[in-house]
């Protein structure tokens, strides 16, 4: 999963480990000032569940990517100085710790990129065709934080 030669903007769903160094690197640009990353991990707990031992992702894979490009385009319209755009995620069973999606945005200076990448992550968990599936001994189920999958334009920029 190399970075991409071309281009601003950086969009996988893929079952491989995401490279995480590799996509700070790739978003670090000469004109800007502040490259912000965020990581989602698999973590031990979940609404109501104290057991977790690992997540297993699914997509309508035919639409993960231009949904991406639909996110990263509205963020753009938002964050008129974001320059790289950055949006992986997992598919299939990760266990505790793993990343299971990465966001990263440049920019001239810090509070774009912030504002930028919190919107990503919030719009891709609201409007991406991306499920998880919460497992823990003697049981799975699908999530409980599920919703109606939303456009990017409806996701509030700074939510509470």
């Amino acid at each position: 999963m190399p970075a991409p030669l071309l281009g601003e903007e950086w969009f996988e769903l893929t079952a491989s480990e995401l490279p995480i160094g590799d996509i700070y690197q790739w978003a670090v640009r000469p004109d800007c000032g502040a490259v912000v990353l965020f990581s989602g991990t698999v973590r031990d707990h979940a609404d109501g569940r104290t057991d977790v031992t690992s997540l297993e992702y699914e997509a309508y894979e035919d639409a993960v990517i231009p949904s991406f490009a639909k996110i990263a385009n509205e963020a753009r319209v938002r964050f008129a100085d974001a320059r790289r755009i950055a949006i992986l995620h997992r598919t299939g069973e990760l266990a505790l710790g793993e990343s299971s999606v990465v966001v990263a945005v440049s920019s001239a200076h810090r509070p774009i990129a912030f504002d930028a990448a919190r919107f990503l992550i919030d719009a891709l968990k609201e409007s991406a065709p991306i499920w998880k599936k919460e497992n823990w001994d003697g049981g799975s189920d699908w999530g409980t934080g599920a919703h109606n999958i939303t456009t990017p334009q409806q996701v509030a920029s700074n939510p509470s």
